[in-house]
């Protein structure tokens, strides 16, 4: 089939099968942000529904998500991050460093909740010396300014916030 890797016998043709696909890994940016219902991932992605649908059942039918009905919404589900999917976190970070370098600086900056430093561009703490794990990395605005989208996600990150905290408090 064109445009899939099934003929290839490489673990990483297979891992791009499944987060490969245009906006997969903003989905896994997100969720690491601490997005967890659907609507928050559409508007602030501006993704189409259908797409977002697509993605995130793919996502929970391979175990990178799992989904759960919402408490507050009988109808609604929440999406979260498993082992698997927290797994995804040094290469989206190498990723992020790596847009950095080509694009320019990403809007928010990844510290260390431990000592406030900012992590380098392999996820290590300068001055702790440590592998910081995402649970102890918070993200804050580069320039302490609040500007750009204007969509709930968008405007919670605006704040200090800790990865993987459901922003669904703020939201």
């Amino acid at each position: 089939m064109a445009g899939t890797y099934e003929a290839q016998n490489c673990t990483l043709a297979r891992a791009l099968e499944l987060i490969g696909e245009r906006w997969t890994l903003l989905i896994i940016r997100d969720a690491f942000y601490g997005v967890r219902r659907f609507n928050h991932f559409r508007d602030h992605l501006d993704i189409p529904r259908a797409v977002l649908v697509e993605r995130l059942a793919t996502l929970v039918d391979n175990g990178v998500f799992v989904r759960a009905q919402d408490p507050d919404h009988a109808a609604r589900h929440l999406y979260d991050l498993t082992p698997l999917g927290r797994d995804l976190w040094p290469a989206l970070h190498a990723l992020l460093s790596w847009g950095t370098r080509v694009a320019g600086p990403n809007q928010l900056r990844f510290v260390h909740v431990a000592c406030g430093n900012e992590i380098d561009d392999h996820g290590n703490c300068p001055a702790c010396h440590v592998d910081v794990p995402p649970t102890d990395i918070a993200t804050e605005p580069r320039d302490g300014k609040a500007r750009g989208r204007t969509d709930a996600v968008a405007v919670a990150l605006r704040q200090r916030h800790t990865l993987l905290q459901p922003l669904d408090a703020s939201l």
